[in-house]
C-alpha cells in the first residue's frame, strides 16, 4: 500500500495471510463477504505491517444500484474470528478480475481506492483504517 492510498497488485503470493502469527485465508473471508447483501465481489490479500507481519486488506464492489461501506463489511464478516477481520477495506468501482473470473493482479497502474478515514467507537475498538466510501 502507497503511502497516497493506493495500492500496487502484483500478485497474492502465498494464499494464506500470516497476521500476528494465525492463518487467514483469503477465500474464507472473501466468500464471507460476499453474502452481505449489497457486496457484488471481494478480494482479499495480506499487505506488510511492521507490528503483525501481514494485515488483512478488502477490495469491495458494491452490487449495482446498492450502497456499502467498509463499517458494512467490516461488521458483516465479524462472524468470523476477530483476527480475519479486515483491517483496511477499500471500496472500488470494480473489483479487477479477468475474463476468465481470477482477479487480475498485473495492472497497468495502481488500483485507485476512495478516501479513508480512521474508525472511532466500541465498534470498531481494534486499530485499522475503515473507507466509508464516499
Amino acid at each position: 500500500m502507497r503511502e497516497d492510498g493506493s495500492i500496487h497488485l502484483l500478485g497474492r503470493g502465498n494464499k494464506c495471510v500470516n497476521t500476528a502469527g494465525e492463518k487467514v485465508f483469503p477465500e474464507e473471508v472473501e466468500e464471507t463477504a460476499k453474502t452481505h447483501p449489497a457486496v457484488e465481489d471481494c478480494l482479499v490479500f495480506g499487505v506488510p505491517d511492521e507490528r503483525l507481519g501481514q494485515r488483512v486488506v478488502a477490495v469491495v464492489e458494491a452490487r449495482p444500484n446498492r450502497s456499502v461501506t467498509a463499517v458494512d463489511v467490516t461488521q458483516h464478516v465479524r462472524s468470523l474470528a476477530g483476527y480475519k477481520v479486515p483491517r483496511d477495506v477499500k471500496l472500488v468501482d470494480r473489483v479487477p478480475r479477468t475474463a476468465a473470473g481470477t482477479w487480475r493482479h498485473r495492472l497497468r497502474g495502481p488500483l485507485s481506492l476512495r478516501p479513508q478515514i480512521t474508525p472511532r467507537g466500541p465498534a470498531h475498538a481494534r486499530p485499522g483504517r475503515v473507507d466509508q466510501g464516499g
